[in-house]
């Protein structure tokens, strides 16, 4: 197993990010185009705000999967993809609130008010968001500095309140077809008891990288 990790390190190490930068930024457009295109269905707008979230969870949950994908592995350089994932989660979600402040709402801030405090679902999207945003302003080797490995990680910590909550967002949202929801809720908690039940590791030195954040400084 080693040796197949060591002759595929090189292939990865090379292609992984041009890969996620595809995976990141393509489906915005194919979702423009099927928009221009009337391709979403009877409400459009809805299947959009439903599919940029998903994307956004998507990557989200993916940027958690980077943990244990390095320890399987032993390719401590993974730890760049995870601050790119956590960030493309962040991007995506302020796509998806953007969708629903303009074209849903379009800037109907008392209404939009007024949606969020009566519907949970609302309530918790709007609520992993905004633990996001504290995560994607301090994802910088500098913040990690200023604020010092401990601080950094009790916040970086949001990140899973974060994703509960989007998962809860998701499941409700959709009323009937729960599927879907479930599986990504399901995926989630496999990675949260990961790091649950892992064996203990040793902590870098002071003044390290933070090991354990989505969004952690390359």
């Amino acid at each position: 197993m080693r040796t197949l990790m060591a002759r595929a390190e090189p292939l990865v190490r090379r292609w992984v990010r041009p890969a996620l930068w595809a995976l990141v930024v393509l489906p915005a457009p194919v979702l423009v185009l099927q928009l221009l295109l009337d391709q979403l269905g009877a409400d459009p707008i809805d299947k959009l705000e439903r599919l940029s979230g998903e994307w956004a969870l998507r990557f989200l949950a993916g940027s958690l999967a980077v943990t244990p994908l390095m320890r399987l592995t032993s390719w401590g350089w993974l730890v760049a993809q995870r601050r790119f994932l956590g960030l493309a989660a962040f991007f995506w979600t302020l796509g998806h609130l953007s969708i629903y402040t303009v074209l849903d709402w379009f800037f109907d801030w008392d209404e939009i008010i007024k949606d969020v405090l009566e519907h949970l679902y609302i309530t918790l999207g709007m609520l992993a968001f905004v633990l996001m945003i504290p995560l994607a302003l301090t994802s910088t080797k500098a913040s990690i500095r200023r604020l010092g490995g401990a601080r950094w990680n009790r916040l970086h910590a949001l990140v899973y309140a974060s994703v509960i909550a989007a998962c809860l967002h998701f499941f409700w949202a959709v009323k009937k077809d729960v599927e879907e929801p479930i599986l990504y809720s399901v995926g989630v908690a496999v990675l949260l008891a990961f790091r649950v039940f892992r064996r203990p590791v040793r902590r870098p030195p002071s003044g390290g990288r933070p090991a354990d954040s989505p969004v952690a400084a390359a």
